[in-house]
């Protein structure tokens, strides 16, 4: 596996990504976006973009136009469009709505509509007969633990070495995500480099040398941790418990970092 290499004109193509990602409707923040434009271009080549959970188009807009533009395939954007998971609940309006013809919508007026392989169904029923080589899976589904593990499991043996795994919403108040990453992924030596940007939880599959980095995820471990005690009944917190959550986050690093020190996390391994 060789060194993961930048992309000269990498900063200019995420600015223009996400010009054409920011003004749909979604929870993705700027950092969190750049990030997943950066996994993309620097680690997906040879295997899918896949996208778990596409709402109405941020997240695959944002990671269509970076593949477009080097060259790396369709995103695979996988959701049954139908509201059902607790974050998304809020915008089941009736019976039957659904977000997916504003998630075309969103994808043509981006200039991506056939940069996206569109599965509208459960992720579930994808894994069972998918047999491709990721390069990049992105986890944005289901946020309880049950649908969080669900997605994990489904895909992550397709995860080329060198790839990369990332959960969104790791750090907000879902049981699911958060729990994967501390359970599955730091706690494995199949993986090395890993951290947090914002709510994105991520991690690259390094299964000949993840060992390397024990130590570092035993430290990331320790900061992440205590919030799955918190939410571990996947209710809403309020009142002491809430202010507990906040607390503990607070104390987990998860800063904006550059393409440059992104990649430089991922080097770091051979000097380990």
């Amino acid at each position: 596996m060789g060194a993961v290499e930048i992309p000269g004109d990498l900063n200019a193509v995420l600015d223009e990504a996400w010009k054409s990602a920011r003004d749909i409707p979604g929870f993705l923040g700027e950092s969190e976006a750049r990030l997943l434009g950066t996994i993309a271009a620097c680690v997906s080549r040879g295997g899918a973009i896949v996208e778990i959970g596409s709402f109405k188009g941020k997240s695959t807009a944002m990671l269509a136009r970076v593949a477009m533009h080097y060259g790396l395939g369709p995103v695979v954007a996988i959701d049954p469009h139908n509201f059902n998971n607790v974050e998304l609940e809020e915008h089941r309006t009736m019976p039957g709505a659904s977000s997916y013809e504003e998630f075309l919508d969103h994808l043509r007026a981006a200039g991506v509509a056939d940069r996206a392989e569109v599965h509208r169904a459960y992720s579930a029923d994808v894994a069972a007969g998918w047999d491709r080589s990721i390069g990049f899976l992105w986890i944005d589904g289901d946020h309880s633990y049950r649908g969080a593990k669900a997605d994990f499991d489904g895909f992550i043996r397709h995860l080329l070495p060198g790839g990369v795994v990332a959960f969104h919403d790791a750090l907000h108040e879902f049981a699911g995500p958060i729990r994967v990453f501390v359970e599955d992924v730091l706690r494995s030596d199949r993986f090395g480099a890993a951290g947090f940007v914002q709510s994105i939880a991520w991690a690259q599959f390094t299964p000949e040398y993840g060992a390397r980095f024990r130590l570092r995820r035993a430290a990331l471990e320790r900061k992440a941790a205590p919030l799955i005690a918190l939410l571990k009944d996947e209710r809403e917190l309020h009142g002491l418990p809430k202010l507990q959550f906040k607390l503990l986050r607070s104390r987990v690093p998860r800063g904006a970092v550059t393409p440059q020190e992104w990649v430089a996390l991922l080097d770091s391994a051979t000097a380990s």
